[in-house]
């Protein structure tokens, strides 16, 4: 063998060499392409979650400030009813202590045959009180 034969060789297989360095190289920058694709099917996918997720953390505080406002109503409304209820319990009081009605509840339970001291004690008179009322209605 010559120089030249020898010379064709090397070049043949330095390009052979090459050629292969190129086919490795395309093979790898295709599956860098696919993964590259499936990256961006990922972000996009990944997105689409951040975005119903924001949507339905928005609902979420809409949701909430709706039941904070029913609250606070309703928290108002019990209020103005507490005080409407207070209002009555007083009333009914000042009408359980009136004379008249403290004179009627005891002639009544004295016509259905109930003793001086239970009187007294449910009407929260003395037993005196008490019989006094009744002497004064006999």
């Amino acid at each position: 063998m010559n120089g030249y034969s020898t010379l064709v060789i090397f070049l043949t297989v330095s390009e052979l060499a090459l050629l292969l360095l190129v086919v490795l190289f395309f093979s790898r920058l295709r599956r860098s392409e696919e993964l590259l694709a499936r990256l961006q099917k990922n972000q996009d996918a990944l997105l689409k979650k951040l975005d119903f997720n924001a949507k339905l953390e928005q609902e979420l505080v809409g949701s909430f400030q709706r039941r904070q406002a029913e609250l606070a109503d309703l928290d108002q409304k019990l209020e103005e009813r507490s005080r409407q209820l207070e209002k009555l319990v007083r009333k009914a009081e000042e009408f359980t202590r009136s004379p008249d009605f403290l004179r009627q509840v005891i002639v009544n339970g004295a016509r259905r045959g109930q003793s001086p001291q239970a009187l007294a004690k449910a009407t929260g008179l003395s037993l005196d009180e008490v019989e006094l009322i009744l002497t004064r209605q006999g």
